[in-house]
């Protein structure tokens, strides 16, 4: 379950912005997920909520932020919406197709005290 080590890193960096921005508790974290980013955002919740204990972010939510797959179609030349990697074109079946979003996780904003 790699969800638990990529909460250790979302912790170390509200330590390191509460150190920067002079705040002591984190009361709300969003955090956008891509489709392809291979993060199970219960397994994420679960291991927020784990790793946070006895922390500044002890008792803060975590709202994740669904983002789409989004790729590129050479054929299509256009912007399509994908389920997963190496599946055809939506539009056209072409599988010439380069990804330019969802496989991105990023803080996007915190509610801090």
């Amino acid at each position: 379950m790699h969800e638990m080590s990529l909460c250790e890193g979302i912790l170390q960096v509200l330590e390191d912005q509460a150190e920067v921005q002079q705040f002591s508790r984190v009361k709300t974290v969003w955090l956008e997920i891509g489709a392809l980013a291979g993060v199970e955002p219960s397994a994420m919740t679960f291991s927020f909520d784990v790793v946070c204990r006895g922390t500044l972010a002890e008792g803060s939510r975590l709202e994740i932020i669904h983002l789409p797959a989004l790729a590129w179609c050479m054929q299509c030349a256009d912007n399509v919406e994908v389920r997963q990697r190496h599946l055809p074109c939506p539009r056209c079946g072409s599988y010439q197709l380069h990804v330019t979003g969802g496989d991105e996780m990023r803080i996007k904003e915190l509610e801090v005290e």
